[in-house]
């Protein structure tokens, strides 16, 4: 009964960790001092086993070469497995019947290959030279059918089920209540003396903390008001929600720090966030801890910091296998941590002594600034230098509906690593506010970026509606000082129907008929639907209408859900549906209050009139929007129709 019993019979690879060594007779994915991995895929959709069969260029086995098994995930090939090959050069993966790309490295040297569980008994990854192994592919990725995993019930555990859910539904609702309206943050702007707007965001972003943070607006002294505005911009949207005791916590970072450096102060001293761990106070803990000469000679010279830490900080991955990361005054007391949480620590005790620093979020390299100059920091290394640098620039043909890609959801590009592994390059509009960069190509690729020397990986993709994807790999090499031209492809489908656009299927209209709120998704239930936004009494809708009539029996057999919007109640008042004949028995009427749905429609699909009506969309219940008619259009009934019967 549960809406993810579809999603689950299409998943690839499903795992799940059990305590300590265990031997049972689940494929073993991993095994740790603390957990056991194992592939519960077979739990929950069919699934398929492939032999690997790694060599090198002359057919000799490739023993211990590493093996990832990677899906097609936003744009980027993300690994979900990792193996390594026997004395034969083989490693085996059950997974579910759909297809993913393998990736061999060994002394780094490279191969892949697109794997299909179900289709391939077995497939030959040849090791070469990155000069040989990277060149250019398409690959059409396949994912697993439509399908569910039989579930009887009888219509009193069904009804019973309705009930339990409207009931937390209830709950949940009677909580969500108790949040902070628009009104209470005006008051508490008014009481605080800050910009009403960005209290808005802030408290009615922070959900159920908003009392921690409310308690750490009013606590905090007038002179200190805007800069505490500033903190709380500067940390992110789950921060507000998560973030405990925030008097004590953000008090910490608001209170001890350094202020110098106006143009990083606030991203790389101020905020309290250095990557994914739990926000603490640290500030005045080492800056009452550490030795006022050590903080001195740190400051007029942050290499000694990085020595320091280098020297005193073990590194001991193994022993959090998980990668938790540990907090910064956890690791200053054990001196002991992974590379990442000491990575963490030296951001968070640099920002502590007025030294900007981050992890730089595209390349997730360790750096401090000095002398309003980013400088890289490499603890592995035994001396520090600067990585020689290029640029890159992508030429892009726009296709239709897709004027300008956006990172992770249509490209992304990745570095490979010298022992052939790959990093995807972490570029986000959020992380990018003090570059001036967006998360598209024009923001990204449409001018020379800046990159270090190396070879990288360009992936994009076009997703079908039936989740395939047209999938453009593109390797190219980054020259000290030079400037790399490529292009970004986005592969079209040339009778295929692709995913063209989003929508929220969350979102609320009012229901003709008793002038209750409710959502599309509500409504259609799951699978494919219909949303088409009206202009009563207008031409083109009136032809929309009679075109649809004339498939009525087609719509009807279909199933397929269809809500029929009006921007207020004076035109669902002026609309007449007797007027085309018999409509089909689908659908559903509503009032489209505020012109929410027809704006986050017109938003999603680069529609510049929303006036221009009407528009009809076809989308699924992930919000993934297939079809897109907008104004006059002969055969609006027969072109949906197409559309509905190959998805």
């Amino acid at each position: 009964m549960g809406w993810f019993n579809g999603p689950a019979y299409r998943g690839m690879l499903m795992h799940t960790k059990v305590f300590g060594y265990y031997n049972g007779p689940e494929e073993i994915m991993e095994v740790t001092p603390a957990y056991t991995e194992i592939n519960v895929t077979d739990n929950y959709a069919p699934t398929a086993e492939v032999l690997i069969n790694v060599t090198d260029e002359n057919g000799n086995p490739a023993a211990g070469a590493d093996v990832e098994f990677k899906i097609y995930n936003y744009a980027s090939l993300y690994t979900v497995a990792k193996k390594v090959t026997d004395q034969s050069g083989q490693c085996r993966l059950s997974a579910g019947k759909g297809d993913m790309v393998a990736w061999a490295t060994q002394n780094g040297n490279i191969g892949f290959e697109k794997v299909s569980f179900g289709t391939d008994g077995q497939v030959t990854i040849v090791l070469k030279d990155k000069k040989e192994a990277l060149k250019n592919r398409k690959l059409d990725i396949i994912p697993p059918v439509d399908g569910s995993i039989p579930v009887s019930v009888t219509e009193e555990e069904v009804a019973a089920n309705v009930q339990r859910l409207q009931e937390e539904n209830d709950i949940r609702s009677n909580y969500v209540a108790t949040f902070y309206t628009e009104e209470k943050a005006i008051a508490l702007a008014e009481k605080t003396g800050l910009d009403a707007e960005k209290i808005k965001n802030i408290m009615i972003g922070s959900r159920g903390n908003y009392q921690s943070i409310e308690n750490f607006l009013l606590t905090v002294p007038q002179d200190k008001k805007e800069e505490s505005l500033r903190l709380l911009e500067v940390i992110s949207a789950k921060d507000l929600r998560d973030t405990d005791n925030a008097k004590v916590t953000l008090g910490d970072h608001l209170y001890s720090s350094i202020y110098n450096n106006p143009g990083l102060y606030t991203y790389y001293i101020l905020n309290p966030r250095v990557s994914n761990e739990l926000l603490t106070p640290y500030k005045k803990y080492f800056q009452e801890e550490a030795d006022k000469s050590f903080i001195q000679n740190a400051v007029e010279n942050p290499q000694t910091l990085v020595e320091w830490v280098k020297e005193n900080i073990e590194i001991k991955n193994e022993l959090n296998p998980q990668r938790i990361p540990i907090m910064p005054k956890g690791v200053w007391t054990a001196r002991v941590a992974d590379s990442h949480s000491r990575n963490i620590f030296f951001v968070a005790i640099a920002r502590s002594f007025g030294i900007p620093a981050r992890i730089e979020p595209v390349t997730q390299k360790v750096q401090y600034n000095f002398n309003n100059q980013w400088v890289d920091v490499d603890f592995e290394a035994e001396e520090q230098t600067g990585n020689r640098q290029g640029k890159v620039v992508a030429a892009y043909e726009p296709i239709k509906t897709l004027p300008d890609p956006k990172y992770y959801s249509h490209f992304t590009i990745s570095k490979v690593l010298p022992d052939g592994k790959l990093q995807t390059l972490n570029f986000r509009a959020a992380t990018h506010v003090d570059m001036g960069l967006g998360n598209t190509w024009s923001g990204i690729l449409k001018q020379p970026f800046t990159l270090d020397e190396g070879d990288y990986m360009l992936v994009t993709g076009t997703r079908l509606a039936n989740g395939g994807v047209l999938n453009n790999i593109t390797f190219f090499r980054i020259e000290p000082d030079k400037t790399t031209k490529i292009d970004l492809v986005m592969r079209e489908a040339e009778d295929d129907i692709q995913v063209i656009g989003n929508l929220d299927a969350e979102a609320r209209f009012i229901l003709a008929e008793n002038k209750t709120e409710t959502s599309i998704l509500a409504t259609t239930g799951r699978g494919y639907f219909i949303v088409g936004i009206l202009g009563a009494r207008q031409e083109p809708t009136n032809h929309a209408m009679r075109d649809i009539a004339a498939f009525k029996t087609d719509f009807e057999d279909c199933g397929r859900s269809m809500i029929l919007l009006f921007k207020d109640e004076q035109n669902l008042n002026n609309f007449d549906k007797n007027e085309f004949g018999q409509l089909p028995n689908t659908i559903t009427y509503g009032i489209d209050v505020d012109q929410s749905i027809t704006n986050m429609i017109a938003s999603g699909m680069n529609l510049s009139n929303t006036n221009n009506l009407p528009i009809f969309v076809i989308a699924d219940t992930f919000g993934r929007i297939v079809f897109v008619s907008q104004g006059y259009t002969i055969g609006l009934g027969e072109q949906m129709m197409k559309v509905i019967h190959k998805l």
